[in-house]
């Protein structure tokens, strides 16, 4: 499974908090709730369609999750933003310098776990990993249409 772009995007802006919105969290299971409860508040502040934010937090929620049990990161950076053409973009950097980027794994029929990037890749319109300006680690990010 790789990204399916063929490009990579211009990272979010961190100095626009009218159109972005970041949080900074320690690299915990129960960080991930916070990032969902913290995204979906903005995203609905931004009264987006629902079925969006829906979609928007179940992304956020894999790539944190990811971050957090497949890097030695101590800290998380989650950051949502709306960019032009109707379209949200969601970030998750993490401090992890070996460059190993995204976790591979193929998981079975009867695996509980394992198919994070499965619905990242289904979900989102596109996706990808960058060394991360902000953090030096990995930025896995995902693009959404609103309209």
């Amino acid at each position: 499974m790789s990204p399916h772009t063929t490009s990579s995007p211009q990272l979010l802006d961190v100095s626009s908090p009218d159109l972005t919105h970041w949080l900074e969290l320690p690299a915990h299971r129960s960080s991930v709730r916070t990032a969902r409860r913290s995204m979906d508040a903005r995203l609905t502040g931004w009264r987006l369609p629902r079925d969006l934010c829906a979609d928007a937090v179940l992304l956020v929620s894999e790539l944190a999750t990811n971050a957090v049990r497949h890097t030695l990161s101590a800290r998380i950076l989650c950051g949502i933003g709306l960019v032009g053409d109707g379209r949200v973009r969601l970030e998750v950097h993490d401090h992890d310098y070996s460059g190993g980027g995204l976790p591979r794994c193929e998981p079975g029929p009867d695996d509980e776990g394992g198919r994070g990037l499965l619905l990242v890749e289904q979900l989102a319109d596109t996706w990808g990993v960058d060394r991360s300006r902000l953090t030096g680690g990995n930025a896995v990010w995902a693009t959404l249409t609103t309209a």
